[in-house]
């Protein structure tokens, strides 16, 4: 939309997820271009020129674009396997497949995901591949070129491994990179693709894989490179018991420690998972202002654990939502994390008090921006900021008895997404996407799942 056009959102609820959690029973947005110029209570102020679109939203909830903050999108095509595997096993069985996905692939598996996460209110999405084979063709521009096609806001975090069986890790020695190839692969994607604006639709971070698949010096090295470059650092870290027993063994510490000795802790960095957390690894990331993603239902279906996401919050610590790969979340989508981080917190030490319905939405919007580095644009609707957001439909049989529409949202079933706008361009109708043929998709994954289980298979 042009900059002096305007849309007005009128006669719905506002969840505004700003600093003090502003709502509105009845309100309104107005969007000028790419910003969010006002919201408030009751109809939009008459007289306002240049209104190109006035939706009436009557029935539904407006809130800010749910930020997703961890996510393999590969792993799409392989989907539904080593069901009944923790981390460490599951990674075993599955590397050897992984190893041979080529570009056509990653393709597919990135429309695949990216398609599911705009279509259920998604609006910045990120994704750590660090699956690199030899000759596998252009896998980092593939990936932000769908994100770009989709028009979802993206940040891509350029992953590597060079830690293979061979050095005492997880991945066959024939899916590594080495040391040098991946620093300079990671500084060639940064400089082509990362854009620092405010609006910047394309981001890149460093992201090594994790403690028991880089090199110490990956590690060192990566952070060193990250912040030369102005860009944010992400990996793992303490997804496991197994984890924590190996960086023990191999580095004499646990694995915050070794972040920290490594350079991997401050307010650029943020971790996938942080289960296995004890209170002093908490003391130093809230010090450090080291970001998390917390990804429940992966954590579950690996049989990781519970993270400790109140004790995180109460110390300060920028917490987000991920998706992580859908390998290990086969549903791939965000908005079901909200229902999840809440059920799921629960079930740990602090029990009904862990989270409440609006602590949930801010961890799936706010706290993601945050997370990203991106508060000041994203993640709050407030005049100024990028015009994410997304119309929920809470009318329905699913909802409509729920009186407190925050509630309906997180702790009912997974609602309907009557439009999601992220830069200020549309981008889902009617819960179907406007940038993408769905069908056409997932013709296209199962094809392309068929083909890796084949070349994997032989």
């Amino acid at each position: 939309m042009a900059a002096d056009r305007r849309l007005v959102i009128e006669n719905c609820s506002i969840a505004t997820v700003d600093a003090h959690d502003t709502e509105y029973e009845s309100g309104h947005v107005v969007v000028a271009g790419n910003r969010i110029e006002a919201v408030g209570a009751g109809r939009a102020p008459e007289g306002l020129a240049n209104v190109e679109r006035r939706i009436d939203a009557d029935g539904h909830l407006v809130t800010p674009g749910l930020v997703n903050t961890h996510h393999h999108y590969y792993q799409w095509i392989t989907r539904g396997l080593a069901t009944d595997h923790n981390l460490f096993d599951w990674l075993v069985a599955l590397y050897p497949t992984w190893a041979r996905i080529d570009e056509q692939m990653v393709r597919a598996a990135a429309q695949g995901s990216l398609a599911m996460m705009a279509r259920g209110g998604v609006t910045t999405a990120m994704d750590h591949h660090y699956v690199f084979p030899r000759g596998s063709g252009d896998l980092s521009g593939a990936i932000i070129g769908v994100a770009r096609e989709m028009g979802v806001r993206f940040t891509l975090a350029r992953g590597s491994m060079d830690r293979s069986e061979k050095d005492g890790g997880l991945p066959p020695d024939f899916a590594v990179e080495t040391l040098d190839g991946a620093l300079a692969a990671t500084e060639e994607t940064v400089g082509q693709h990362h854009d620092a604006s405010f609006d910047a639709m394309t981001q890149v971070a460093v992201a090594p894989c994790s403690p028991f698949s880089v090199s110490t010096e990956l590690m060192r090295q990566g952070a060193e490179l990250a912040r030369r470059l102005g860009v944010r650092l992400h990996t793992h870290g303490s997804e496991t018991v197994e984890e924590e027993q190996f960086c023990k063994e191999l580095f004499g510490m646990g694995p915050t420690d070794y972040f920290e000795s490594t350079g991997w802790l401050g307010e650029d960095v943020w971790m996938a998972h942080c289960v296995h957390m004890n209170d002093s690894d908490i003391d130093a990331f809230a010090r450090t202002r080291t970001g998390v993603a917390h990804c429940p239902s992966s954590n579950a279906r690996l049989a990781a654990g519970i993270a400790r996401v109140p004790d995180m919050l109460a110390a300060g610590i920028p917490v987000g939502l991920g998706v992580d790969g859908t390998a290990s979340n086969e549903s791939g989508e965000l908005h079901t994390e909200l229902r999840n981080a809440l059920l799921i917190n629960r079930l740990g030490a602090h029990r009904e008090a862990a989270l409440n319905a609006r602590q949930a939405l801010r961890l799936g919007t706010y706290g993601g921006a945050q997370v990203l580095g991106r508060a000041r644009e994203i993640g709050s609707l407030e005049p100024g900021k990028l015009a994410d957001l997304v119309l929920w439909k809470l009318d329905t049989l699913a909802h409509a008895s729920i009186a407190d529409p925050v509630t309906a949202l997180v702790f009912g079933a997974a609602a309907p997404v009557t439009a999601s706008f992220v830069n200020g361009r549309q981008i889902v109708e009617g819960n179907r996407l406007l940038t993408a043929d769905e069908d056409a998709i997932a013709r296209s994954t199962r094809a392309e799942a068929r083909r890796l289980a084949e070349i994997a298979g032989s």
